[in-house]
Parts: structure tokens; sequence; C-alpha cells
């Protein structure tokens, strides 16, 4: 009786919410945020030329880190964006064109849909790996058949949205349509990442590989472990 009294108090004690996919990308602010040096980059460079729109941008992400930690929020959003924007704003000085400030993020959208394709050809979706690396259940899951479907699905997912920013931004960058690229690169951004994000939390879940699902198994396996105290 006592092993299932410990497991119980272990599970309540364990049972803490885990932060949503929308908490873990900064929340709706979050989402917002990285949109904002996009926003303002493209009518500085039309109004005010490239200098301005590379330091206006820039201005912008340095703003949203100094709010997020005079705030408290969550900083590694804002900081992953402030650097993002660095790089793109370098790209951008050193063409001397303002199309520049896309080039880093199609190129990447490149980079990651090969290496998602890549993944499920030699059988190892990344969507998994990742996950596993991230909550420590390494990757036994290779051998369960339906875990592995879920996770090729996933990946594929994230290929897919991967693939698609890369043609279509490279295609609206080699046309010099830096507009459309703006809105590109914030149509096809956080909103396409969500998706992909909930096809890999549906996956995750279905695996039965979330922490709170595996915290469930531990306790209930801790209550039907034979008790000699008894």
């Amino acid at each position: 009786m006592q092993a299932l009294v410990d497991a119980e108090t272990a599970a309540g004690d364990d049972d803490q919410p885990e932060p949503t996919l929308l908490e873990q990308m900064g929340g709706i602010s979050g989402l917002i945020y990285s949109s904002l040096p996009v926003l303002v980059f493209v009518p500085m460079n039309s109004f005010l030329g490239l200098t301005a729109a590379i330091w206006a941008s820039l201005g912008v992400a340095a703003a949203i880190l100094v709010w997020r930690l005079v705030r408290r929020g969550p900083i590694q959003p804002a900081i992953s964006g402030f650097l993002g924007v660095g790089v793109c704003a370098f790209i951008a000085y050193r063409m001397g064109e303002a199309k520049g400030f896309f080039l880093f993020g199609i190129y990447a959208s490149l980079v990651y849909g090969g290496a998602f394709l890549l993944s499920l050809v030699v059988r190892w979706p990344l969507a998994g790996v990742i996950w596993g690396a991230l909550n420590g259940h390494g990757t036994g899951w290779r051998s369960d058949k339906a875990a592995m479907r879920l996770y090729d699905i996933a990946t594929a997912v994230w290929a897919v949205v991967f693939v698609a920013r890369y043609l279509v931004q490279n295609h609206l960058y080699a046309s010099n349509s830096t507009g459309l690229l703006a809105a590109a690169r914030i149509g096809m951004g956080w909103p396409l990442t969500a998706v992909a994000a909930l096809v890999t939390f549906w996956a995750v879940r279905k695996a039965g590989h979330l922490p709170s699902q595996q915290k469930a198994e531990a306790a209930a396996s801790g209550a039907q472990a034979p008790d000699s105290a008894v």
C-alpha cells in the first residue's frame, strides 16, 4: 500500500502544467513582435532609403528585447529575433539592396527543408529526433512502427512548410518584389510554423510521448509494483 501512496504523491507533486506551443513561441505578443521589424523595414526603405530602413528594423528589434527584459517575459524569442534581424540587416547592407534583407531567411528555409526531407529518406524523421532530444526519451520510438508513421507525418509537414517558403520567396526575390517578399515572410512565417507545430503536437500525443503522459505511465507502473511491506 505504501508504494501506491508514494506513487500518487509523486504524481501530484510533479503534475506541473506544461507550457503550450503558443507559450513556447512567445505567446500572441511574441508572434506579433516577430513581424514588426519586417513591417518597419519595407516602408522605411521606400520613403527614407536602405540605411534608414536597416537602422529602424534593428531599433525595433532592440526595443522588443528591452521591453521583454523590463516585463520579465520570455526573452529567448526576442533574443533570437534580434540576432536574426541583425544578420538580415548586415546582408542587406553588404549587398546594398533592400531585398537582401530577406536572403538569409530564404536560404535558411532551403536548408531546413532539405534536412527534413533527408531525414525521411534515411528513416530518422527529425520531428521525432528533435522531440526526443528535448524531452529525454531518446530514440527508442524508432522500433515502434506506429510512432514512426506519426513522426514521418509531422516531419513531412515541416518539410512542406520550409520548401514552400523557399519556392515562393525565392521567386519573389528574383522578381525584385520587396513588398511582396515582406508579405510572404510574414504570411508564411509564424502562421505556417503554428500549423506544423500543431501537427507535431498531435503526433507526439498520439505516440504517447507527451511529458504528462510519461509521468502518468510512470505513476501507474509504481502503483502496480509489488509491495513487500503489505
